[in-house]
């Protein structure tokens, strides 16, 4: 049983042991959903996820369940949302009613797609530093509520441990037996699939690294698609971005 203190909450250090005994004889590969997991046994969520942040991209490491998966992509897609809030300001950002006030103002389209997928409250953690944050743990919960002071304390705490875990995986020069993708650079693989479509709509349509993504994300959020469902269309020249018509076409390539 959890360590707990005579008012019944985690105990301090409590999440640091459950965290450890978590990813206890794990490979590098399974840390972060495994980190997922314990966030979701330690606090009042139903999911959880993992990101890096790169080039405004949030690129998922793992997360506990398909739905936390499906509505961190929703993020990626639509480049909007907590888990963006949260990178970009280095602070925790929560989002405790995707129903109604606020939160639906803050993030509208966000907040629908959510709440169609069962997610009704988002909170996300920073990764990192004080000065830099490299991802985020977004934490997701299927009825609107608040996080009580010590539940913030503990995500805080995991958010912390889950950082050190990540930057502590080898990269691929150390990780040992050729084609052993379990180490962190090998846990991102699909998402160079986006980076690579951005750089042929780039050269497609002439325009900026920015400009590319904003039409890779427009077109996914348009036909209902993940940005990296997308990629995968534009990288194997099921989908190219038309130049002359001013806006994406469908088309095999020349």
């Amino acid at each position: 049983m959890r360590p707990r203190d005579e008012h019944g909450g985690e105990r301090e250090g409590g999440a640091a042991d459950a965290v450890a005994e978590g990813v206890r004889g794990v490979g590098p590969g399974e840390i972060p959903g495994r980190l997922c997991d314990v966030a979701v046994e330690l606090l009042p969520v139903s999911g959880a996820s993992v990101s890096l942040h790169s080039h405004g991209l949030p690129v998922q490491l793992g997360a506990s369940s398909a739905q936390a998966a499906y509505v961190t992509e929703i993020q990626a897609t639509l480049g909007d949302g907590p888990c963006q809030s949260a990178a970009e300001s280095g602070a925790p950002v929560l989002a405790r009613d995707l129903t109604a006030g606020q939160d639906v103002a803050r993030w509208p389209v966000f907040a629908q797609q959510a709440t169609a997928a069962g997610v009704r409250a988002v909170y996300s953690m920073p990764l990192g530093s004080e000065t830099v944050c490299v991802g985020t743990l977004d934490l997701y919960r299927e009825s609107p509520g608040d996080l009580s002071d010590r539940e913030l304390h503990t995500a805080r705490t995991v958010a912390g441990m889950m950082t050190v875990a990540l930057m502590a995986l080898p990269h691929m020069e150390e990780a040992g037996r050729p084609g052993d993708e379990r180490w962190l650079s090998g846990l991102a693989t699909d998402h160079d699939q986006v980076y690579q479509a951005t750089g042929m709509i780039m050269a497609q349509l002439h325009v900026g690294t920015d400009e590319a993504l904003a039409r890779l994300r427009a077109h996914a959020f348009a036909h209902g698609r993940t940005a990296l469902d997308t990629a995968g269309d534009v990288v194997t020249h099921r989908l190219r971005f038309d130049e002359e018509q001013g806006e994406e076409g469908e088309g095999t390539a020349p």
